[in-house]
């Protein structure tokens, strides 16, 4: 102990009293403070909710068309000039599309006639030689009595496609533009047996349609999601990417799966000999993809879960439900003990008595409507959710200044959905399948 002038202190700080905050603020000051400090809190939470969702995020789908596509065809032609030499070539690349599909043989008039479009899918020209990976469209119409086809096969209930890409650690789907989910932009499902439901992944599904969604289990979470896009199932794609070094080879390692439990279907690995090769590779394994899920679909593997069955009753897990009428079942035998009439009770020991089936059939039509603006497609959106007997619509093709096309689930039969737009004001022209509306 320390003494100076004969008054003992202690070496330690000595402790201040410190007057209390509301002695020293004037009346109402610090709630006023802490109502300017939440609204601070909740414009900058506005804010970073806006910069999740603004810029150009979203890839718009190309319209599906239902004519035969035939992709991947080498070509390699000389001639007197590079003119002669690509027209020699694209003539030699719709033999050998035709060849490819199996079709008899027909004069080159006729085949001439059959061919709607050429994709350029790699070209090289010189001043007399054409090399070429070319894609040879042909018209159905025209081209299928050629080829013999019978009745199409059934398609499958509308899916929702969740593309993934996990690189460098990252798994990202639409909160990004990125090389897988233009891929499967790109791709035309017009003759595939999978009834494809792409996104956009433009403004709010950036955020509504991210990778975590694909690791819930939740049917409450998933029904509210499918019943947006009016999908039925989901489909997720997955491709890891895995880059050796710069400008080196990229190695792909692709997985399916399928339904709310991220069920496994198949898997495969391809390889890009460096980055600029990338789309090849990713167009390579769509298509794999989507005859992966065919045969899933040929095996019977691709069914709806019915516990995602947008037409039962309520949105509690199935699970919870049952725990639900036990707990109310209890609750009955215990009253029934207490006013002495004892009797088998529902729900325990004995089944529930059955419920009456009723019968919902709900089909997956096409509409296309015009769409001068972002506004206008908005409101067909919302006229269409809001059309009785419609359980669903989305959007799978926006042209701005065009027409776009959307996807509606209408519990009834094409003629049934023309009969009820009419009513609500618009002109409707039925097609094979799909219907154009216009007010």
């Amino acid at each position: 102990m320390l003494s100076a002038k004969g008054s003992p202190f202690s070496p330690m700080t000595p402790h201040i009293s410190l007057p209390r905050l509301s002695h020293t603020l004037p009346s109402g000051t610090s709630a006023r403070f802490g109502w300017a400090f939440a609204a601070c809190l909740l414009m900058g939470l506005a804010v970073a909710v806006w910069a999740q969702v603004e810029g150009d995020r979203g890839i718009a789908p190309v319209v599906s068309s239902s004519d035969i596509d035939v992709g991947g065809i080498e070509v390699d032609v000389r001639a007197d000039s590079a003119e002669e030499a690509r027209e020699k070539g694209w003539k030699e690349a719709h033999r050998k599309a035709w060849e490819k599909l199996g079709g008899p043989t027909i004069s080159e008039s006729e085949l001439q006639s059959l061919v709607s479009a050429v994709v350029v899918e790699n070209e090289r020209i010189g001043p007399k030689r054409y090399i070429a990976r070319l894609g040879v469209i042909f018209d159905r119409t025209r081209a299928g009595r050629y080829l013999g086809e019978g009745a199409r096969a059934s398609r499958s209930a509308p899916m929702l496609l969740l593309p993934v890409t996990e690189s460098g650690g990252a798994f990202t789907m639409y909160e990004v533009r990125n090389p897988w989910q233009r891929a499967w932009a790109e791709f035309n499902p017009g003759t595939s047996r999978i009834d494809y439901v792409r996104p956009a992944g433009a403004g709010g599904d950036s955020l509504l349609l991210t990778y975590g969604q694909t690791g819930r289990r939740s049917r409450t979470w998933w029904r509210v999601i499918l019943d947006q896009f009016g999908a039925a199932d989901v489909l997720v794609p997955v491709a890891r990417l895995r880059y050796t070094w710069p400008g080196g080879p990229v190695k792909g390692e692709f997985t399916a799966r399928y339904g709310p439990d991220s069920r496994y279907l198949d898997g495969f690995t391809l390889t890009a000999d460096n980055p600029r090769e990338l789309p090849v590779m990713l167009e390579q394994a769509v298509k794999r993809f989507d005859t992966i899920f065919e045969q899933a679909l040929a095996d019977g593997k691709l069914r709806p879960d019915p516990t995602l069955n947008l037409g039962g009753g309520g949105d509690v897990d199935p699970a919870l439900q049952r725990l639900i009428e036990i707990g109310r079942a209890i609750q009955r035998r215990d009253a029934a003990e207490e006013t002495g009439e004892i009797g088998p009770v529902p729900g325990i020991g004995t089944p529930p008595p059955a419920a009456t089936p009723q019968p919902s059939v709900v089909n997956s039509y096409v509409v296309q409507f015009n769409s001068p603006d972002a506004s206008a497609i908005d409101s067909t959106l919302a006229a269409m959710r809001a059309t009785p007997g419609v359980r669903g619509a989305a959007t799978t093709s926006i042209a701005i200044g065009g027409t776009s096309v959307m996807r509606i689930s209408f519990a009834g039969s094409l003629d049934q959905l023309a009969a009820v737009l009419r009513q609500r004001g618009y002109t409707v022209q039925e097609g094979s399948g799909a219907l154009a509306i216009s007010r």
